[in-house]
């Protein structure tokens, strides 16, 4: 039988101007999402708008509630 899936408590969310930085409690970088403001350079560049970066990164940041189902 596999052991359960340990993951530290849920972390932390810092924006910057092009990216959000997810990290863990112990302040390490999990995941970068980054994404550009300027519909034109979104498109040609293939990146997410802020809104939808910032719900990624929020759902990053919660995954350990949301595989422990609290």
């Amino acid at each position: 039988m596999p052991s359960p899936l340990r993951l530290p408590p849920p972390g932390s969310i810092e924006e910057s101007s092009v990216r959000f930085i997810v990290r863990d409690c112990g302040k390490q970088p999990l995941a970068y999402i980054y994404f550009e403001n300027e519909p034109g350079r979104r498109s040609t560049a293939k990146l997410l708008a802020r809104d939808a970066a910032r719900r990624i990164a929020a759902n990053i940041a919660k995954l350990r509630e949301m595989l422990s189902g609290g």
